[in-house]
């Protein structure tokens, strides 16, 4: 079971892309989670899933945010948004089931400089995600979380300690709520087989940087201990990225495989 997190930064941009790429993977991934997508439901290539064999489950946001997961196999209670009005205004969360396993797709709000309302409002995002966790479920579930978390753990998560130290996404707040979130039971699993590698998963448009690797590490797979046992393997596959046409997202896929039937 081959598990990816890919945020494609506009799915009516990226969808010549991410169809290209999957046709050079050999259509090997069986559960793609998107985030960013950029637009809402009923403008979901739906079409050119479904003609690979994969269906999707969408909750969709005009021109911001929106987060998919889309599968080979049969989804099962499916969850768009966490059912507060409140928190669903930016569409940023959906979850389902394949099989005894539940996989939580997640778009973290960037946030902002300290002291700006996006700031706190990364921060609020954090805790209640954490809240829903702790209401939902227990460190002893299948549970699987990807995402774009929008946060590096460490300076070994960056290129430049110096050039970015304190800017958004490496403030001690951030990292410290994104620690607090692990602490609930959960575990990095790209850290877990790498704990000394640098690999980066997004990188800027501007100045060449993919190509200096010049890029942060804020995607990520987690899952409970009991899914731990399960992972096979992990990877961030360079091939989308590294490439002029057709435009590549800022953001590289990470892949988790994982021995568990759908």
């Amino acid at each position: 079971m081959k598990i990816c997190t890919f945020n494609v930064n506009s799915i009516k941009a990226r969808k010549e892309l991410v169809m290209s790429w999957l046709d050079h993977r050999e259509n090997d991934i069986d559960i793609l989670c998107l985030q960013e997508l950029k637009l809402i439901e009923e403008f979901f290539p739906f079409p050119e899933f479904e003609a690979k064999g994969i269906s999707c489950a969408v909750f969709g946001q005009k021109a911001y945010n929106g987060v998919a997961i889309c599968s080979r196999t049969p989804l099962s209670q499916v969850q768009k948004g966490y059912g507060d009005e409140d928190w669903d205004q930016q569409s940023r969360f959906i979850s389902a089931r394949t099989g005894d396993t539940t996989i939580i797709n997640l778009y973290v709000p960037r946030g902002g400089e300290r002291g700006q309302e996006k700031f706190d409002y990364k921060q609020d995002w954090y805790a209640h995600l954490i809240s829903y966790l702790e209401q939902h479920f227990t460190p002893k579930d299948r549970l699987i979380l990807v995402g774009d978390f929008n946060v590096t753990r460490t300076d070994a998560d960056v290129y430049s300690a110096e050039a970015l130290h304190d800017t958004i996404g490496t403030m001690p707040e951030e990292r410290a709520a994104f620690e607090k979130l692990m602490s609930w039971g959960l575990t990095d699993v790209y850290r877990h087989f790498y704990p000394d590698q640098k690999q980066f998963t997004w990188w800027g448009y501007m100045g060449g940087a993919i190509w200096k690797d010049e890029g942060m590490r804020i995607d990520y797979v987690l899952c409970t201990e009991p899914l731990l046992k399960e992972c096979q393997a992990v990877n961030v596959d360079m091939w989308p990225r590294k490439r002029s046409k057709p435009t590549p997202s800022d953001h590289a896929p990470l892949i988790a495989e994982f021995d568990f039937p759908g």
